[in-house]
């Protein structure tokens, strides 16, 4: 059989961070745990309500669509969706359908068909024991953007990328959390080989199962043309335990929503929104902010990508790096300011973060980890750079500093940490590591540089990591 090459298009659910919800003044609370909790006759589809719709929604989307270079509609409506579904409250979506807010645009080469806006469904919550399903409407009405691209996807990989870097840009402009294990980020993929019967995944929750799902689809649908039968257009759930897609319905077609303008919504024109002044509020997008983190700071491309992955991370070391040069007026340095602080960083904060289950927050205009802000964690670091403290001491009291959110040298002054370099005090101690170790003595003397070193940590060790590793190498090589 000819070879046969998948063609791959993804349709991809957002939820926006807005305070209410899409048409009307319930809370758009994503961390409510009760549920119909924020419900009101109108996101509940009562008879008589009238929706109005969410200004801060429609900015969002027009955002999206300007940093992914689509062209935004000079006029748009909302449509009635008509399908039954226990989740759906009022028989209907509101949705998009001929005119949707943003036309085109494209990312990672891959082309963008349309964005456009609409209202989220309720959620079923099943109860496997009595074997019952209850409907959470917290969830109904919230806004809900969903993009849909061309079939340009070759491969899994590609999809994944594209899913990852748009991800990436939602949380950049703060339109949306995207955050997938809330079901902020629904994805669906349409697969095909060879451009023939398209069939529909749903049910995809993480990058992950997206990259299983259309490995997994392009192989079964390679099997059923191998052996001379048909596929049939449909749609298929992606079952994350057996790593299988499954059959759920044949394909609905747009005539089968009976799609008709909302006659509780009027049409408007985009340009009540000031398209020139948002294209102005764009920020520094991830691709924009990784080239000049790699030209500005010297960076790897690999040490640059780490940084921009959380625009906090990111955010905090630009400030760091902004108070180190404060500190570091007019000083030279054998070690490279910025590379030590960002393995400081990416390395010693980022493990206690982890450890403790924090992460980065923005509180007040300041970025934290921890409770350490920009300027204290730039601190620690010029101390390290003046050898006021060692690796150890850095460590120490970078551990106090993240569980209190005290000075560098104030810890160091308190605490009995400062680095010991008179020379007096180190020449006893390392008189007594020489006699200790007479065995790393001989080795040094016949040759073996390691030994040195070996002798030095010895040394380091009994000060408890307080000693100035410079001037007790210099006493080692002055006394063997």
């Amino acid at each position: 059989m000819q070879n046969l090459k998948p063609t791959i298009g993804l349709e991809i659910h957002v939820e926006l961070k807005t305070k209410s919800k899409m048409f009307c003044p319930c809370p758009n609370d994503p961390h409510q745990i009760l549920p119909n909790i924020n419900v009101c006759p109108i996101c509940l589809g009562h008879p008589g309500t009238l929706p109005t719709i969410n200004k801060k929604a429609v900015e969002s989307v027009i955002l999206v669509g300007l940093a992914l270079g689509g062209k935004i509609s000079l006029f748009t409506k909302f449509d009635r969706k008509n399908y039954f579904y226990p989740d759906l409250p009022k028989g209907y979506q509101i949705s998009q359908y001929d005119e949707p807010l943003v036309i085109g645009g494209i990312l990672n080469d891959i082309r963008i068909r349309r964005i456009h806006l609409e209202e989220d469904t309720g959620t079923l919550i099943h109860d496997e024991k009595t074997g019952s399903s209850l409907v959470d409407f917290n969830r109904a009405g919230v806004p809900l953007m969903e993009l849909v691209t061309e079939p340009d996807i070759r491969s899994a990989e590609q999809a994944v990328k594209f899913g990852e870097d748009l991800q990436l840009i939602l949380r950049y402009l703060g339109v949306s959390e995207a955050d997938m294990e809330k079901g902020q980020m629904r994805l669906e993929a349409n697969i095909s080989l060879n451009m023939g019967t398209k069939v529909e995944i749903k049910n995809i929750n993480s990058f992950k199962a997206l990259f299983s799902a259309i490995q997994y689809e392009i192989q079964r649908q390679k099997e059923i043309l191998e052996k001379g039968h048909k596929i049939i257009q449909e749609t298929r759930g992606w079952n994350e335990a057996g790593q299988k897609t499954f059959s759920q319905r044949t394909k609905e077609e747009a005539h089968d929503y009976r799609y008709f303008p909302e006659p509780d919504l009027p049409p408007f024109e985009t340009n009540v929104f000031n398209i020139e002044f948002l294209k102005r509020t764009l920020p520094e997008l991830p691709k924009q902010k990784l080239e000049r983190f790699k030209q500005e700071f010297n960076l790897e491309e690999k040490q640059a990508k780490l940084l921009i992955q959380n625009k906090l991370i990111a955010d905090f070391f630009e400030q760091a790096v902004s108070e180190l040069n404060i500190y570091n007026q007019n000083k030279n340095f054998v070690k490279n300011p910025i590379e030590l602080l960002y393995n400081y960083l990416t390395s010693d904060l980022m493990g206690l973060l982890n450890d403790s289950s924090l992460n980065f927050v923005e509180e007040d205009e300041l970025i934290l980890a921890g409770k350490i802000n920009a300027e204290r964690f730039a601190h620690l670091i010029s101390l390290i750079l003046d050898e006021k403290i060692a690796s150890r001491q850095a460590k120490d009291i970078l551990k106090i500093m993240f569980e209190t959110g005290r000075d560098p040298e104030e810890i160091l002054k308190t605490e009995g940490l400062e680095t010991i370099s008179d020379e007096n005090q180190l020449m006893d101690i390392v008189k007594n590591v020489i006699i200790e170790n007479e065995p790393a003595v001989l080795d040094y003397k016949n040759g073996k540089e390691s030994a040195l070193q070996f002798l030095v940590g010895k040394t380091m060790a009994k000060l408890k990591g307080r000693g100035n590793p410079q001037k007790i190498l210099e006493i080692i090589k002055e006394l063997i």
